[in-house]
C-alpha cells in the first residue's frame, strides 16, 4: 500500500501552518493509516491532528490545530493508497476491450471498486463485493453507489458478465437497500441479448425487487471498430423506437406504484429513434445526467432560456 502523498497544501489552511509540505507523505493521522481518501477525509475531519509525516529521508511529527469539522487544507495525490479493485467480469460489450492498442496504461484499467463508485460515479457489478465492504459502507454511509444491473434474471446476468457471481451479486444489492444506502442502476441494453422481453422482465424485477432504486437508466452498448465480438451490434433505429416505447410504459407503471418513474431512456435512443425528446421535468432529479440521460434535454432547455 502506497503512502498519501501531499500534492497542494492551501495557503493558510491548518496544513500550512502545522508546517505539511507538498511531496511529504502522510504514514498516520492520529495512529491510522488510510487506505483511500475517503478515509482520509473522515480522518481529517477530527479536531488537533497528529501527523506522521515522511519528508524524503525523514520522520517527523507534527501536531494540527483545527475545528472539528474545519477543512485540513492539503491534497494527496491519488483517491486509493492501496490497489484498484479491479474487474473479473469479461462482458462481450465491455468499452476496455473495445479500445485500439497502444494508449497508455491507465485506459486499459478495469476497475470493480465500490470506493470509485461512491467517489466518482463509477458502475461496480458487486461481483467482487464482500460483507466487509458492506459494513464499511453502511457504518461510513457511502451513499449514493452506482450498480450495473443489465438483467434481473440470474442466468442471463452471469452470462453477459462471463462471470457465474453474476448471477448472485445483486444479493449486495438489496442488502445494500435494506441498509438505507441510495443507489442508482443501469441497464447496457444489446440488442437480441438483453433488449425486448428480457428488458421487460428485467424493469419488472427491478419494481417487484429492489423497487427502492432511487433511478435505473438504459443506456446502449457503445461498439467501436476494435470490437472482436461477432455479436455485438449497434441498435436500429426500430430497435431504439421499440427500447423507448417500453421505457416509457415502465415509466407509467413507475409512477402509478411508487410516484416516481425510476427508469430512463438514454438521449441516444431518441436520436435514434427520431423522437423528440421528453420534457426536463419529465427527468425528475436528472440523476443520471452523467450517463447521457436526460443532458440533451439540459442543453436545449439552458438554450431555450437565453
Amino acid at each position: 500500500m502506497s503512502l498519501p502523498r501531499v500534492v497542494a497544501v492551501a495557503p493558510g489552511s491548518p496544513a500550512q501552518r502545522a508546517g505539511l509540505e507538498p511531496g511529504d507523505e502522510v504514514v498516520s493521522l492520529n495512529g491510522h493509516q488510510p487506505r483511500d481518501v475517503i478515509q482520509w477525509r473522515l480522518l481529517a475531519d477530527e479536531p488537533d491532528l497528529d501527523l506522521q509525516v515522511r519528508r524524503g529521508s525523514f520522520d517527523l511529527e507534527l501536531a494540527v490545530a483545527k475545528e472539528a469539522g474545519e477543512p485540513l487544507g492539503a491534497e494527496v495525490h491519488s483517491a486509493l493508497f492501496d490497489q484498484v479493485r479491479t474487474c473479473d467480469n469479461h462482458c462481450e460489450f465491455c468499452f476496455i476491450y473495445q479500445l485500439p492498442k497502444g494508449l497508455r496504461p491507465s485506459l486499459y484499467v478495469k476497475d470493480d471498486d465500490y470506493r470509485l463508485s461512491f467517489l466518482y460515479g463509477n458502475f461496480t457489478t458487486l461481483t467482487r463485493f464482500t460483507e466487509s465492504d458492506l459494513e464499511r459502507v453502511v457504518s461510513e454511509g457511502l451513499s449514493p453507489l452506482w450498480v450495473s444491473i443489465h438483467a434481473t434474471d440470474p442466468l442471463i446476468r452471469a452470462r453477459m458478465l462471463r462471470n457465474r457471481r453474476g448471477a448472485t451479486s445483486l444479493r449486495w444489492l438489496r442488502a445494500l437497500l435494506e441498509h438505507g444506502i441510495e443507489v442508482h442502476g443501469q441497464v447496457v441494453v444489446c440488442p437480441g441479448i438483453n433488449d425486448g422481453a428480457v428488458l421487460d422482465d428485467t424493469l419488472a424485477g427491478v419494481l417487484d425487487e429492489y423497487p427502492e432504486l432511487r433511478t435505473v437508466a438504459c443506456v446502449p452498448l457503445g461498439v467501436s471498430r476494435y470490437t472482436t465480438e461477432g455479436d455485438m451490434r449497434a441498435h436500429t433505429p426500430a430497435e431504439a423506437a421499440a427500447v423507448v416505447e417500453l421505457v416509457e410504459r415502465w415509466q407509467d407503471t413507475f409512477l402509478d406504484c411508487l410516484g416516481r418513474r425510476v427508469v430512463f431512456a438514454a438521449d441516444e435512443y431518441y436520436l435514434l429513434a427520431g423522437r423528440p425528446f421528453p420534457s426536463l421535468g419529465s427527468y425528475e432529479e436528472l440523476s443520471q445526467q452523467e450517463n447521457g440521460v436526460g443532458m440533451a434535454a439540459a442543453v436545449h432547455a439552458a438554450f431555450s432560456g437565453l
